[in-house]
């Protein structure tokens, strides 16, 4: 295996097709798509300053490494990328890649990352900044903590553990997407989803878990959250109460407690949602905009 250690790499392409190496306590300055068409790399201690730096790559492995702002756009159509106590500052990262796993990364600019990919693993991950992971697939993850709005638009086949996610607009176009032992804070969470699955979750949201067809609920707790699952087909168990329900499509609600219970016969049909609750503090057949946002 061909080593480089302790090298500054500025010429653009400075590593182009190199195969089976080790780069090592590196810099990358001044010189785009540095590994570009690389193939079987281990990437240690090394730093990434200019934009483009693992394009059309297979096969690497980096470990404590940096991807400064300027490394934007950094990893695209790339296969089978290792990541590692890593930070990375650029954003635009990881585009239409395949086989990608991050572990103990932080993202402080994640605008526009993790967009149509997939066979993405995340464990230990904080990430900052919008359209996070946009329309990728087959996606595990465990332990991430994200504050960006419109999160998992479009995403399918994806499975959270453990997270903590601040986000507006999370999951909407989602298909398959399943939530465990899950914090998730944002306005219009689930939008248009298909089969959107919260179980040990706390959710606070305004006009939450709306107009999706399969959204199911279990011992969830729904903290602050008003006007939920309007046109939506639920199955929700809550623990406590919740605030407000507008205009459930079809399907159960169990909850010990609402608020106000909002149902327009006009709208909906009643006799498709069973509603299961010894506590319901108002019921209105209108809602009242001005007071209830």
């Amino acid at each position: 295996m061909k080593a480089y250690k302790e090298q500054k790499f500025t010429e653009e392409r400075a590593l182009f097709g190199e195969t089976d190496a080790a780069v090592e306590d590196s810099v990358f300055s001044d010189g785009e798509s540095p590994l570009k068409e690389c193939r079987d790399l281990d990437v240690i201690n090394s730093l990434f300053k200019w934009k483009y730096p693992v394009w059309y790559c297979n096969n690497i492995r980096m470990k404590n490494c940096t991807l400064y702002e300027g490394a934007r756009a950094g990893i695209w159509y790339t296969s089978n990328i290792d990541i590692e106590d890593t930070v990375i500052q650029a954003p635009k990262t990881f585009r239409r890649s395949d086989g990608i796993s991050l572990k103990n990364v932080s993202i402080s600019r994640a605008d526009e990352t993790l967009w149509s990919c997939k066979n993405v693993s995340i464990k230990n991950v904080t990430a900052r900044g919008d359209y996070f992971a946009m329309n990728s697939a087959d996606v595990e993850v465990d332990g991430l903590i994200l504050d960006g709005n419109y999160s998992f638009d479009g995403a399918k086949n994806v499975v959270i553990r453990n997270s903590k996610l601040l986000t507006k607009d999370a999951f909407w176009n989602s298909e398959n997407v399943t939530a465990y032992d899950s914090f998730i804070s944002g306005e219009y969470l689930g939008w248009n989803a298909k089969n959107l699955t919260l179980i040990n979750c706390t959710v606070e949201s305004l006009q939450g878990m709306c107009y999706i067809e399969n959204l199911k609920l279990v011992n969830c707790k729904l903290t602050n959250t008003t006007l939920a699952f309007e046109y939506s087909s639920v199955d929700a168990e809550i623990s406590g109460g919740i605030e407000s329900i507008l205009n459930p499509g079809s399907g159960t609600v169990k909850a010990e407690k609402i608020g106000h219970l909002i149902i327009e016969k006009d709208k909906i049909d009643p006799d498709k949602t069973h509603i299961i609750c010894d506590d319901i503090v108002e019921r209105s057949d209108k809602p009242d905009w001005e007071v209830l946002l």
